[in-house]
């Protein structure tokens, strides 16, 4: 017997079936809409975002930028807002240090050799520039006389290649324009320059004791 024709059977009429699938495809159709929508949305809203925000090629750009790293707790990400003599001293210091570490390892005795490497370890492993700037805002409690200090632009003066840029608050902020056209803040340029000159000359002095110390040894040698 034919199942179609069985008592109790449920019977499908065309118009349901139709109708059924015609719902699907509206609330497809909708669920599309409504992702397209989304989408165009996130899409205004981030270029909104660009063309609203300040070039980092403005003091007002490259101090928010300063502001947002700040508010993160990532001294790192100010690097690319620091003067170019700045990030130089940066690097001098981690080269500086390394030298100093290896001859250190090369040429000290004990205990000599490894209380010294662990001095200089720190600066000499880090992996660049803006890692270096993030141990001295550490050592020095920058982010934290930072926090204090940020707040809303009130003016910015604009000299040649030096800006100086006014908070609410009337704390001032130096900056210098870079050869790529970024302003860096030159708040941390001397302390870290005068660290680059002590590097050097602790470089120095290892070199002296190091090369007494290779003298001393040979003389020893039977």
């Amino acid at each position: 017997m034919d199942s179609d024709l069985m008592p109790g059977a449920p019977v499908t009429s065309p118009e349901v079936s139709t109708a059924s699938s015609d719902r699907r495809l509206r609330v497809r159709r909708f669920l599309w809409r409504a992702a397209g929508a989304l989408a165009l949305l996130v899409f205004a809203s981030l270029m909104w975002a660009r063309h609203s925000f300040p070039s980092d090629r403005t003091p007002e750009g490259a101090y928010l930028r300063i502001v947002i790293a700040v508010n993160r707790g990532q001294p790192k990400d100010i690097f690319a807002y620091t003067e170019t003599r700045a990030q130089h001293a940066c690097y001098t210091i981690r080269d500086y240090r390394k030298k100093t570490r290896d001859r250190v390892l090369q040429s000290f005795p004990e205990p000599e050799r490894t209380r010294l490497s662990l001095t200089y370890a720190e600066e000499a492993d880090a992996p660049d520039g803006s890692d270096v700037l993030a141990i001295y805002a550490k050592r020095n409690g920058w982010m934290n006389r930072l926090r204090q200090d940020l707040s809303g632009i009130a003016k910015v003066e604009i000299q040649g290649e030096r800006a100086t840029l006014q908070t609410a608050r009337g704390t001032r902020y130096p900056f210098r324009r870079r050869e790529n056209g970024i302003w860096g803040l030159t708040q941390f340029t001397a302390v870290l320059e005068a660290e680059a000159e002590k590097a050097a000359r602790d470089l120095s002095l290892i070199e002296r004791s190091a090369t007494d110390y290779e003298r001393a040894g040979k003389g020893a040698t039977p």
